[in-house]
Formats: C-alpha cells, structure tokens, sequence
C-alpha cells in the first residue's frame, strides 16, 4: 500500500473532474505533479506541487487553481483536511484509519511491502572490479556495499538485476604481479629477495609464492620469463580472485558474473575489441585523426600523431577518444566499450558503473559508447565513490604492514564486523567523502546509527517477549495482529510511527530511481528515532507503554504497530545487507 501513489491517483481523477467542468483545458502534462510528505509534519500528512506546475501550461493563477483542486480533495472520506499554503502547495491530512491500513498491509505483507511490481528491461550493475593485484582496501568495500545494496534496492523495486564484477586480467598490471610474485616464489625456495622499484611489496604475495613452491617445486626456475610468466600470472591473478571473493563473502556481498577482461582480446584477429572498432567504423563512428593538445599543461601520455579515433563528441562527449595506442594496441577505453557493449547484448538495458572517485574524467565517454553501440536504447549511470578517510578515536589510522599500502577491507571486518561496515558505508551518499572511525561504528549510542537502528529491532522483540509472559493466551502472529482495533492508536507519537512505516514503499521507489541507497539507511534511523522517543515517553506515562496488562485492547493495537514497525525494519535492513537482531549483547 503506498499511500503516495494512491494519492497522486486520486489527484489525477480530481484534475479530470476539473478538466470535464472547463476549469482546466485538456492534455496538461502532469509529469511533474508529485505528492510527497510535507517538510514541515506539522502542516499535515501530505503535500502536493499539482497546481503549481500546472498553472502555467493552463493559463490560470496556480493559488486559484489550488483552492479548486483542494475543494474536490475534500470530498475524499480519507482527507479530513485541505489546505493550500504559499503560493499554490496544497497540503493535505488524512484520517488515521488510512495509517491504520498502512499498519494492516505491513503486517499481512510481511518482507513483500514496499516492494514494487516486476519491471521489465534488464539492469546490470557492476561494481568492485578491484584488479587481482592485491588485497581490497576500504575504498574497494565502499563500493562494493554500495553496488551490492544498490543492486538489492532495484530488485526490491521490481528490476531484474545482474551483478557483475570486471576483472582487470590483461595489461601491463597483471605481467607486474606475475613478477612480483615469482620472486615470492624464489624466496619460498630459500633466496633472499629484494623488492624493486615497481613491483608489489605487499606481504600478501607471499602466499602465492608458497603455492607455486607447493604446486611446481623449483622447475619454473630453469624456465626462461617467456615459458613461466604466462603460468605465473594465470596463478597468481587466480589466487588473489579467490582471496577477494572471500573478502567480498565476509561482507556478504555476491556477484552473478565474473566477466574477464583477457576473453574481449581472445579468439584471434583481436578478438571483440578489434570486432567492436570494425563495427563502429562501418557506422561512420571510427576514422583516422589527429586530437588537439589539451588544454593548459600537456599530459604525458598525449602525442601529437594520427589516431583511430571513435567520435565520441557525436554523443554528448566532449573530445573524440582514441582506441589504439602507438604501439597497435588497444586502448583501455576499446576495451571498455566491448565490455558495455557485451553487457547491451546480453539484454542490459540499463547499466550502472560503480566507480572510485578517480573515474570522474571516464563517464562522459562511456555515457557516450554505450549510445552509441546500443543505438540509443540503453542508458549508462556512473556512481562515484568518493575517499574513506579511516579514523579511530579521531585520529588517521596507519597503513597495514601486510598490504605495504594501505589498510586491508578485511582487516576492518575482522575488526568491527559486517554490519557496522555496510551500515556505515551507506549511511552518507556515495558522492561524499566519508569518515569511517573504527571507535565509533561500535558504540551502543544514539550517535551510532547502525546500533540505534538494530537496537529498534531488539527492543521491539523485547517487547513481544514481554507481551508473551503478560498474554501467553493471546495470539501475537502477524495475520492475527492485522485484525486488531487500531483505532485507539491517534498520539503524536504512535502517528510519527504509522507516518514512516507508510513512507517506506516510496522511499524505496524513490532510492531505486536516484539510484541513491542512502536515503533508505537514512529513512531507517529516522523510523528507529520514533520508536525510541515512543519507547521513553512510556517510561514516564504508563498509559503509553507498549503492553499493558490492565487494556488488552490497547496492547494488542501497538503490539499490531511494533509488529508492522519490526517487519519494516528488519526487512529494509535486509535490503542494505545489514542483520536485524532480536537481542543487543
């Protein structure tokens, strides 16, 4: 049930029957019409921008035009109240027994409400992609909760969702770790080995080197670095995928592809990229050029000579990119742009990139191949997540001694544990660096949301523990809760509830759109935040707590409330990978 949806249906009629009477001409376009919770609770339960983005396609004033709307509104038995504010909002309040419903359909629908109905068209979320020459650091498992909830998020909103993971095994990269790890391999066989410049330092090596001592004993040795390089990387690319899937496992995070970069370059004659160029050029997309210098200092890697170039500027970029390097290989952008167009093929049309903070400069020209090798028909989002700064107590926490680098994603987990990761991870929009303090994130306060969310959680068991002892004859399951009085349930406080629980299902539909997890985490705390303040107020005002054993009726009512409340929570924690637990240690 989402009462936002029902409403702006209701709206849409109240406009006809204005438009039937000549109030309004005909065919107004009302995409922009929205209902949505008023900024200020106060005002009332629900507001509207109709009249004031109808106004002027409809030559009339949007204050008249509101009063109007607002007359036909009050005629619907769920408003008690409409009121035009400003210069032509109409705000509206409802009668409880609508937030009575929402609190039915909770309970009856169970981890389904909110949910959306099944949408068609493929979505293809990528995210993590970490290349396999090292460990993941904090920043990777920002992205990876990101694109994992993010992915959860859509399905919830009814998208059919492919997780999908790029691993970067071609290039110069990977022949780096197959160096750095035959010298791990050396001095598993008893040498003594210095690191140069370069190469990877990081200790995490080390067991690959073990490895190959264990699978090959000393025969790669005599082999020339032609014969054994090959071998090496495969090994070693192997051995660091299987230890991100177990970092990415320990974050409960999953992928449904694992897509390498090495099979677009495979199968002969340059495989699908060299495919792809000859497709674009047989379009008009593809010719021979010389680019500009750039603008202010040149970059190293710019070089004044004639290119194969993909005219990216036809589609909203703003230089043509170039696909082959001098040396006639391809660029990483041809090889990205066989990768999206394998993801268009295999019925993605809609593909989200979860990308570090550092591709900023990388999305204009991908938006711009994914139109062009999908003729237009899929779209491309680009999520940047920016920095984690990590802190404890306050204070820059050092590198990891095993990574040569940086601090291990599962140093962290081992540390604070997955949820406080996920939560924490989400809890501010991607888009913004994020102060990650190891402290903090284990606090039992309100200043940690991800405990004061799941303590919600726990208190409402609690309080069905309770009711089981003071009512062990009363029939506490969902589907009986639903049939209760809810009538009763008209404080200011029990209304905040019912108010959140009855936003969930567009705020899900809103997250899922912007493609923005956050405003779920955030709508969480503030849900959690009602109960609290509820839970106390009972504390001081007997009448007010959850059971009491001298009013059944009023009892089994806010049992039906934090009934709904602990299904909602536990169910959209679900959606962010975060466990909802009945007890708090």
């Amino acid at each position: 049930m989402n009462i936002f949806a029902a409403f702006e249906a209701r709206i849409g009629e109240a406009l006809e029957t204005l438009t039937r009477a000549g109030t309004l001409p005909e065919g107004l376009d009302r995409a922009r019409v929205v209902v949505e919770p008023p900024r200020d609770p106060s005002h009332g339960d629900l507001a509207t921008n109709a009249a004031l983005v109808l106004a002027k396609e409809a030559r009339t004033n949007p204050k008249a035009l509101a009063e109007a709307l607002a007359t036909e509104l009050r005629q619907d038995p769920r408003v008690t109240e409409a009121s035009v504010a400003g210069p032509g909002f109409i705000n509206l309040r409802l009668d409880p027994a609508v937030y009575a419903d929402v609190v039915r359909t909770a309970l009856r629908e169970g981890e389904a409400y909110g949910r959306g109905a099944k949408v068609p068209g493929g979505v293809n979320v990528e995210y993590v992609s970490a290349n396999p020459t090292g460990p993941m650091h904090v920043g990777h498992g920002r992205g990876a909760v990101f694109g994992d909830a993010l992915a959860n998020l859509l399905v919830a909103a009814g998208r059919q969702v492919t997780r999908e993971y790029y691993i970067n095994d071609a290039g110069a990269q990977v022949d780096v770790l197959a160096r750095s790890a035959f010298l791990r391999y050396r001095e598993a066989l008893g040498e003594t080995v210095t690191i140069p410049e370069g190469l990877y330092p990081g200790d995490y090596l080390k067991p690959v080197g073990e490895a190959l001592k264990e699978t090959y004993g000393d025969a790669l040795l005599s082999q020339p670095e032609s014969e054994w390089l090959p071998l090496v990387r495969d090994f070693a690319i192997d051995r660091m995928m299987d230890r991100i899937r177990e970092d990415l496992a320990a974050l409960g995070i999953r992928h449904d592809v694992f897509f390498s970069e090495r099979t677009l370059q495979g199968g002969g004659n340059g495989g699908a990229v060299a495919a792809l160029i000859e497709d674009l050029r047989a379009k008009g997309l593809v010719y021979e050029g010389r680019l500009p210098p750039p603008k202010g200092q040149l970059p190293e890697d710019w070089e004044d000579r004639e290119q194969t170039l993909f005219r990216s500027t036809a589609f909203g970029d703003d230089i043509d990119r170039p696909l082959l390097k001098s040396d006639g290989s391809f660029t990483y952008f041809a090889s990205d742009i066989a990768y999206h167009r394998s993801k268009v093929e295999r019925g993605a049309v809609e593909l989200i990139d979860v990308l570090g903070a550092d591709h900023g400069g990388y999305v204009k020209r991908m938006q711009a191949a994914v139109k062009a090798v999908s003729d237009g028909k899929a779209v491309l989002d680009a999520k940047l997540c920016q920095l984690v700064r990590l802190l404890r107590d306050g204070e820059p926490v050092k590198m990891s001694k095993r990574s040569g680098e940086f601090v291990t994603l599962r140093e962290v987990i081992d540390e604070v544990g997955r949820d406080p990761v996920r939560f924490m991870m989400l809890y501010r929009k991607n888009d913004a660096t994020l102060d990650f303090d190891l402290a903090k994130v284990v606090e039992q306060s309100k200043d940690n949301p991800v405990f004061y969310v799941q303590y919600a959680h726990a208190r409402a068991a609690s309080v069905f523990r309770q009711a089981r002892e003071a009512f062990p004859d009363l029939d506490l399951s969902p589907a009986s809760l639903a049939g209760a009085d809810l009538s009763g349930l008209t404080d200011p406080g029990e209304i905040e509830m019912m108010r959140g629980i009855a936003q969930v299902p567009r705020v899900i539909e809103a997250a899922a759109a912007a493609h923005e997890p956050h405003r779920l985490a955030f709508h969480l705390y503030e849900l959690a935040s009602a109960f609290h303040s509820f839970w106390n107020k009972g504390k001081d005002l007997p009448q007010l707590r959850f059971v009491n054993q001298t009013d059944r009726k009023s009892t089994l009512a806010r049992l039906a409330l934090v009934g709904a409340l602990k299904g909602v929570v536990a169910a959209n924690l679900g959606i962010l990978g975060v466990s909802a637990p009945d007890e708090m240690r």
